[in-house]
């Protein structure tokens, strides 16, 4: 049976697994250490780690082990400097909100509140009005749950939201509204926002959450990937719901 080529360089796929394996080192790791986390001969991590030193990604220590190099630290400090959660929200929210014709939505916790970073409405007559920078009490709405559940909240409900991957909330901020939120993870896999999809409530049928539950869901995992987390959660077959039918 063949296996799936890795994509771009061999020679660089195999230093970037290098460096990766240095993720839970605290006192750094020998060459013997490289060889069980990464699967490569000897010879092979000892050249890379020549080219990596080389580089400064990697310092040889006097007992013949390896730790992260200064330059690995100058790279974080570049990528931090340049980050914008909103340079990766913008371009997600808008294929959100096309494939739905809803409100879609980023929120972040911040204490016992969350707050709206980003949002972009779709130009139907009756919509969802949000407002960024908004802040909502964090246990109200689906956004709210998604964050308290992936942050380590142990109330009732929340270890189906972390089987599922989702939270919905049928009229709990507002009598008419209703929403479907998704967590988004970081490269530690930690929660970074709830991407949120506000829908008014006479119209979240049973067949509209079915429709827009995958597009949610392919937005958290976009904004994960973009992130370097971990979107497995995320994937298809989603487990569903059922969705009481709005009241007319």
């Amino acid at each position: 049976m063949s296996t799936k080529p890795e994509p771009g360089v061999a020679a660089v796929n195999r230093a970037m697994s290098i460096l990766k394996a240095f993720e839970d080192s605290v006192e750094g790791m020998s060459l013997t250490d490289l060889m069980n986390a990464t699967g490569l001969y000897h010879s092979t991590i000892l050249r890379l780690c020549e080219s990596l030193e080389h580089a400064n990604l990697l310092k040889r220590l006097d007992d013949g082990r390896y730790r992260l190099g200064p330059y690995a630290l100058y790279l974080g400090m570049l990528y931090q400097g340049a980050f914008r959660l909103q340079d990766y929200a913008a371009p997600v929210l808008r294929e959100l909100v096309k494939a739905t014709e809803e409100t879609g939505a980023i929120y972040i916790r911040e204490g016992d509140d969350r707050i709206c970073l980003h949002r972009m409405v779709h130009p139907r007559t009756v919509r969802m009005h949000v407002r960024e920078g908004e802040r909502v009490q964090l246990e109200l709405g689906a956004a709210g749950k998604v964050l308290l559940a992936f942050g380590g909240g142990d109330a009732p409900g929340y270890d189906a939201i972390r089987r599922k991957g989702y939270a919905i909330s049928l009229g709990e901020r507002d009598p008419e509204s209703a929403a479907i939120a998704c967590p988004v993870f970081d490269i530690k896999q930690e929660i970074v926002c709830a991407v949120s999809l506000g829908v008014p409530r006479y119209r979240f049928d049973q067949a509209a959450f079915d429709r827009c539950l995958p597009a949610v869901m392919q937005a958290a995992t976009t904004l994960t990937r973009d992130l370097g987390g971990d979107a497995t959660l995320m994937q298809p077959p989603h487990t569903g719901s059922r969705v009481p039918a709005p009241r007319r």
